[in-house]
């Protein structure tokens, strides 16, 4: 909450801050990732770092942009109810390969501290479902984003 307020106050003075248009799919990938880091219950240093590193190699962007692109990841994901809202655009703008890497980016956050929770599960489930990954896909990406994280991918307690 107090991190909300830091940024509405920030967005205040202006600034040089790049903006980035509510309908720009980063923004929605920015949003469910922050949905998925939330997942659980906590968001830690370690997923925060890895959302930034992954944000900052794709996409090209430097801090300020960076900064800005988290701000308004931040701002859609608490306006939002659900993940439709973001999937259903993602859906139409990008292929199915570049949907099965977005889940892969996904698992990545949720690995950054080392352990998956079932809500997580849970909601990268719900996720794939909506962009159309098979739940093969989902699995693959998992298990291949747990072993290059050194994570035993153990119970499979996966949904669907």
């Amino acid at each position: 909450m107090f991190e909300r307020l830091q940024q509405f106050l920030a967005g205040l003075s202006g600034g040089d801050r790049p903006v980035f248009a509510a309908d720009d799919p980063r923004v929605a990938v920015m949003a469910l990732c922050i949905q998925v880091m939330e997942a659980d219950g906590k968001i830690l240093a370690a997923e925060k770092k890895a959302l930034r590193t992954r944000f900052k190699e794709f996409y090209d962007l430097d801090e300020a942009e960076l900064d800005a692109l988290v701000a308004a990841g931040s701002d859609a994901e608490s306006e939002a109810i659900d993940f439709f809202r973001f999937t259903s655009e993602l859906k139409r703008q990008l292929s199915e390969e570049q949907r099965i890497d977005l889940i892969g980016l996904l698992w990545e956050i949720v690995y950054a501290d080392g352990e998956r929770s079932e809500m997580e599960d849970h909601a990268i489930w719900r996720i794939a479902d909506l962009l159309g990954v098979s739940g093969r896909e989902r699995i693959m990406k998992r298990q291949e984003v747990a072993g290059r994280a050194g994570v035993a991918t153990g119970g499979e307690s996966d949904e669907g």
